[in-house]
Formats: C-alpha cells, sequence, structure tokens
C-alpha cells in the first residue's frame, strides 16, 4: 500500500493539531496554579491587605478596612475581629457569627481583598523599599519595579522569605517564579 502525499500532509497536520493540544493542555494546568490570588479561596489574609466588607441592607457595617499590624480589624458594634491567617471564607464567616446572635437575624456578609499587602526588596537593587504587590508579578518584573539590578546583582535567582512561612526561612527561587503578597525578597551580590 502506498501512501499518497496528501494523506502525508494530512496526517502531519493532524499530529501538529494534536502535539499542540496536549502543550495547550499543559499550559492552562500551569496558569491555573497562579490563577488570581482573588479567586483562591485559600489565600490567608494577613497585615497590610485593605479588604472590603459588605454587610448586605446594612451600610453603615460594610466598609473598607486595612488589616492591622496585629492581624485585626475594628468593626461597628461587634468590635476587633482576628483576622490574620485566615482565609476570606473564614472571616466571613466569623463576622456573621459575631452579627447573628444580638444584632442580625441573617446575616449575610461578603469579604473582598481589594489591596494585597506590600512586598519588599532588598539587596543589589537600584531602590530597595516595599513595593505595592501586583497579581501576577514575577520577581524579574520586581527587581525592575525597584529601578533594575546594580552592577553587582546576582541576575539568575533571588532569596525569598514567605510571609506565610512561620519559620522565615530563605528559599532561592527562579527570576520567573511569582511574587506572593508579603515577600522579603533580597537579591545577592555576586563576588566576580
Amino acid at each position: 500500500m502506498r501512501i499518497k502525499p496528501s494523506h502525508t500532509i494530512l496526517v502531519l497536520i493532524l499530529s501538529v493539531f494534536t502535539f499542540k493540544g496536549i502543550v495547550s493542555a499543559d499550559e492552562s494546568k500551569e496558569n491555573t496554579s497562579y490563577s488570581r490570588l482573588t479567586d483562591n479561596q485559600e489565600y490567608q489574609l494577613g497585615s497590610g491587605d485593605l479588604i472590603k466588607i459588605t454587610v448586605f441592607n446594612q451600610e453603615e457595617l460594610s466598609g473598607e478596612y486595612t488589616i492591622n499590624g496585629a492581624g485585626k480589624i475594628a468593626l461597628p458594634l461587634i468590635g476587633d475581629i482576628e483576622t490574620k491567617d485566615l482565609t476570606v471564607k473564614q472571616v466571613e464567616e466569623k463576622i456573621a457569627n459575631k452579627l447573628k446572635p444580638d444584632y442580625l437575624l441573617n446575616p449575610k456578609v461578603n469579604v473582598q481583598v481589594l489591596n494585597y499587602r506590600p512586598f519588599y526588596i532588598i539587596g543589589e537593587v537600584k531602590e530597595p523599599q516595599s513595593y505595592p504587590y501586583v497579581d501576577g508579578m514575577t520577581y524579574l518584573n520586581a527587581v525592575a519595579i525597584a529601578g533594575g539590578f546594580t552592577y553587582r546583582a546576582k541576575e539568575d535567582h533571588v532569596m525569598v522569605v514567605r510571609m506565610k512561612d512561620p519559620k522565615k526561612q530563605e528559599i532561592r527561587l527562579n527570576m520567573d517564579e511569582k511574587v506572593m503578597p508579603g515577600d522579603v525578597i533580597r537579591v545577592d551580590e555576586r563576588f566576580f
């Protein structure tokens, strides 16, 4: 049996589309691991996050709050609420439970993160300081925001302390990995 040239081209085209579909599926899996933090129910709140609390049909109980250094916010009627290391869902439940017995029969509470806590960059960058977190930012983007590398900088990696790490250990990460809110990023000096 002899294969016609038109069949060969058809098989090649189908092979390319099949391979492209496999690569696209892998890329989409990778992108979902870095899905928007606002969609991620596992994001843990911390000091410096700006949140918007909406208690439906209760404008006087709704508003924007910055989580203080102790990890708390102060709400009308119910006072201080501990929010540090809680997810958005957990804070919603906590506020609803505090309002339920004495103030509202069936409170409906929504919490939304408006601004994530800043990240900090130190070491061999031109403008070391804190910067507002931007979703999807890589460590290379963070260095660019900080004015770029100094002439002495190691440019292939950064050392990072993650805010959510209770041991506060520095880890070595590649420049194309994603920054998380509250990261403390250090750019090392090279020795030559």
